[in-house]
This record gives C-alpha cells, sequence and structure tokens, in this order.
C-alpha cells in the first residue's frame, strides 16, 4: 500500500514540474548587438522581425544592445541572434562571418571582437 501511494505522489510531483516549465508569450529578452548608425538599427530590427515569434524589436545604440518582446512557443532568443548575426552584426553569442561583414556599408564597421 505504501508503494501505491509514493507512486501516486511521485506522479503527481512529476505533472507539477512539468507544469512550471510553460513557455511565455511575451518574454522580455536582452541580447547585446554591435552596430553604429540608423542603417544599423534598421537591419537588426528588420533581421529580429524576420523570425517567427518576435512581437516588438528595438536596437538602442548608445547600450549597444536589442530588446525584444517573443513568443517562446515560435521562437528562442537564439534564433534572433542567429537572424541577426546572418546581416552582419555580432551579438553577444553569435559572431557574425566575416564576408557579411565586410559588405556593410562604411559607417556600419563597427569594431568588431577578436
Amino acid at each position: 500500500m505504501k508503494r501505491i501511494v509514493l507512486l501516486v505522489l511521485a506522479c503527481l510531483f512529476s505533472l507539477t514540474m512539468v507544469a512550471q516549465e510553460k513557455k511565455s508569450k511575451n518574454k522580455k529578452v536582452v541580447i547585446k548587438v554591435a552596430g553604429n548608425c540608423g542603417m544599423c538599427e534598421k537591419r537588426i530590427e528588420k533581421a529580429a522581425y524576420s523570425v517567427k515569434g518576435v512581437k516588438n524589436a528595438e536596437w538602442h545604440v548608445d547600450c549597444q544592445d536589442i530588446h525584444l518582446v517573443i513568443d517562446e512557443t515560435k521562437c528562442s532568443a537564439d534564433d534572433v541572434a542567429k537572424a541577426i548575426a546572418a546581416v552582419g552584426h555580432d551579438t553577444g553569442s553569435i559572431k557574425a562571418e566575416d564576408a557579411v561583414y565586410d559588405k556593410l556599408h562604411g559607417c556600419c564597421l563597427y569594431e568588431r571582437m577578436k
């Protein structure tokens, strides 16, 4: 009898743990993104909005970061970082390819970390 009670309690506990991992539909995320100017801002925000699930994206030149509101059931912060890196801007976790970075306009060539 004790085994059955313990088994039922273990099942209920595990269901509670799974329920707590629910993904948010309006998660606020901040990602470091390198850039210099208004053209960079447009390019970075456009890349962010190209990811399905991004609800809001605002890049701040003074802080060198992008503030996002994302639907975690459709995308992740890494998905957005990959899209931004694909257009030539280094993020906190993903570095843009050199060939893409080299194609940016002259005023957009920010100082890259080694």
